[in-house]
């Protein structure tokens, strides 16, 4: 008879324990190797992450090259234009005599039935600021006629707090240019003009000034923008022609009259003169006096005090109307139409005659009266000039060498 088998686990032989044992020992030695491994692995991370933060704390030397590199970085053209101009711009303080009418009842009838020479005229001292900027080591100042053409004192305020006195050596309403000259003690830091090329279009332009009067005796005001066009021909006002202009966005105010704009070698490309505002202020259209006829301008005055407009043409003139153009079969009314040529004139011997229109001047379009005045503002007595006429129909070239009215009295 068979023993009754167990309801329990199957019985266990000696050998099936062994091999038991032996599995249990690999798998708890496998554990303990994937265990030590992950231990491994956080603990690497974790160390990489601590010296990755180290690295990325500079020490003292690390630190000075990182801030010498962003103060270089901040340096530009226009930086070390704008520090290498700064000690030659200047205030230009200034006191003129004005005039004034006046009458002594208040009385807005008075001068109809007494006329204005009953009125009684008085004086009064005006003060006006406006900008400026050397030109050379001995004291030659460049400014606008605007600002100082009509003075009775004149002082100079410079950046590092200085003032000095200065004479007017001459100005030239026409272009609206002036020249002033102080007596230093040492050699003055000063500007030079850009006379290798033109400006170009599109370029950089630096403007300084004291806008406003606002900072008398300091370092001068600094805006920039880019050169917006070159020869920019405006409207005459108060016999100031403004010809050949450059027209820059950077911001110009009253009280930048005078100052110089530079480009971005730090040298004077133009004399900032005039805005188009409609509010008072800049609206990013300013106007400057081009270098090359800066300086032709200013050696005249600093070699003869003025410069010699008196020339003679011997022609009589007027803008073409448009019932002489229609009198004359002309189809556009436009340009200067000759009346009157004198006898023996420089006009007479080029050639012109009465009802002779003047149409080009040294190859620029007249259209008025005052265009052809404008372009003749840029010769002298004994230079020659070209133009064109239109005579019967026809274009005819002419030309004529300007006379002097000093050599004719």
């Amino acid at each position: 008879m068979q023993p009754a088998r167990s309801s329990g686990p199957f019985p266990l032989n000696q050998s099936t324990l062994i091999m038991m044992a032996r599995r249990l020992k690999s798998v708890l030695l496998l554990a303990t190797l994937l265990v030590a491994g992950c231990q491994q692995q956080v603990q690497s991370q974790d160390q990489q992450s601590e010296n990755s933060f180290r690295s990325s704390r500079p020490d003292a030397r690390q630190s000075a090259a990182i801030q010498d590199s962003i103060t270089y970085g901040r340096m530009n053209a226009i930086t070390t234009a704008v520090q290498q101009a700064t000690p030659a711009v200047v205030s230009v303080n200034v006191t003129q005599t004005q005039q004034i009418r006046v009458n002594p009842y208040n009385d807005p009838f008075y001068d109809f039935f007494f006329g204005r020479q009953r009125s009684r005229v008085l004086e009064r001292q005006v003060q006006s600021m406006g900008s400026g900027f050397v030109i050379s080591p001995s004291g030659y100042i460049v400014t606008n006629d605007h600002v100082a053409g009509n003075a009775s004192a004149i002082t100079i305020a410079f950046p590092d707090g200085t003032t000095l006195p200065a004479e007017l050596v001459g100005s030239d309403p026409g272009t609206d240019l002036a020249l002033l000259k102080v007596t230093p003690e040492t050699s003055l830091p000063h500007l030079e003009f850009e006379l290798a090329g033109g400006p170009i279009v599109g370029e950089w332009s630096i403007a300084l000034g004291n806008p406003f009067g606002l900072f008398e005796a300091s370092d001068p005001t600094v805006t920039v923008g880019v050169v917006s066009a070159t020869g920019r021909d405006l409207q005459p006002q108060d016999n100031r022609f403004y010809m050949d202009m450059i027209q820059t966005d950077a911001a110009i105010n009253r009280g930048n009259s005078g100052g110089p704009l530079l480009n971005a070698r730090g040298r004077v490309i133009g004399v900032n003169t005039a805005i188009f505002t409609e509010t008072g202020g800049s609206v990013g259209i300013g106007f400057a006096v081009p270098a090359e006829k800066a300086v032709r301008i200013l050696e005249e005055i600093r070699d003869k005090g003025f410069v010699d407009r008196a020339y003679y043409t011997g022609l009589q003139g007027r803008t073409l109307p448009a019932r002489w153009a229609q009198a004359l079969g002309i189809p556009e009314a436009r340009g200067v139409v000759v009346e009157e040529v004198d006898p023996g004139s420089p006009a007479d011997l080029a050639g012109f005659k009465p009802y002779d229109v003047i149409r080009v001047f040294e190859g620029e379009q007249i259209d008025t009266r005052e265009d052809f005045l404008a372009y003749l503002f840029e010769y002298r007595p004994g230079e020659i000039v070209s133009l064109q006429v239109l005579r019967n129909g026809e274009m005819l070239p002419l030309e004529m060498e300007l006379g002097s009215q000093r050599e004719m009295n």
